[in-house]
């Protein structure tokens, strides 16, 4: 293989923003304050399973809601003419032109018990109702924030499965049952491992979704990682062996759905 110049930058930049960062965290993962080695640190990320457990149960309840909407609405938006499929797209993608902080913001004032929501509800004398600061509100930022994560992949793959197949399927006999769970599932479960991956990671990860809608009562692993590094409990330490953790989760989630997508490639060369 030969070395190409133009890679430098490329590596240069992964060394330093990545390679070394994950050095790093490792480093202070594994060691004392005062630099001697220990698992001690890691150990003690025990103590906080309960908050791994709830991060890892909202991120696949917001990933399952992202995949039942995103799956339709992919297919919907596949069989458009070029154009338009042009146009969904961009208003997929139009939320992600505004800030991810400002997003959030806006769902604070739509969830408040005076927010915009509680006060149709009390203007039709329903409510008001608790929404903001519970796991439903969480669940709900995660959907927003992380939805065209979900279609993108989605949309692209189905794209690729040709009308004409789907047609087939029906001139041999498929109703739209068969011709769904018999043809476009598989051809399009490329497209739902990535979108399940690109969705989960960030969410089971997140920090700013969970700390605004979802209050103190709702902690998650990014603001248990936050507070070691920036609050009153001030333990590098031991935030880098909480990251430490959730990386290596994070490559086992990966490492995962990389054994699905290879079993769909070697399925769909069989058949």
């Amino acid at each position: 293989m030969k070395f190409r110049f133009s890679s430098v930058p490329y590596i240069v930049w992964s060394v330093i923003f990545v390679v070394v960062p994950l050095i790093l965290v490792a480093v202070f993962g594994l060691s004392t304050s005062d630099g001697q080695f220990t698992f001690a640190n890691v150990a003690k990320v025990s103590d906080y399973t309960a908050v791994f457990v709830r991060s890892i149960w909202l991120s696949l309840v917001a990933t399952a809601v992202c995949l039942v909407i995103a799956y339709p609405l992919g297919f919907i938006m596949s069989r458009y003419s070029a154009n338009n499929q042009r146009t969904l797209v961009m208003l997929v993608m139009l939320p992600m032109w505004t800030n991810f902080l400002l997003r959030t913001y806006a769902w604070m004032t739509l969830l408040e018990n005076n927010g915009v929501i509680n006060s149709i509800l009390e203007f039709f004398g329903i409510g008001p109702f608790k929404m903001i600061y519970t796991q439903g509100a969480v669940v709900l930022g995660m959907v927003y924030n992380y939805l065209p994560f979900m279609v993108i992949p989605l949309y692209s793959i189905m794209t690729k499965i040709e009308p004409y197949t789907l047609e087939a399927a029906g001139d041999l006999g498929a109703n739209p049952w068969n011709t769904f769970t018999r043809v476009v599932l598989p051809l399009s479960m490329p497209g739902v491992t990535t979108g399940i991956t690109m969705v989960f990671v960030p969410s089971v990860s997140t920090f700013i979704i969970s700390r605004m809608l979802g209050g103190g009562s709702n902690m998650m692993v990014g603001d248990l990682i936050e507070t070691q590094f920036l609050g009153n409990a001030y333990n590098p330490n031991l935030g880098s062996a909480i990251s430490l953790v959730l990386m290596v989760f994070i490559l086992l989630v990966m490492s995962l759905m990389n054994q699905f997508e290879d079993n769909d490639d070697r399925g769909g060369m069989l058949i």
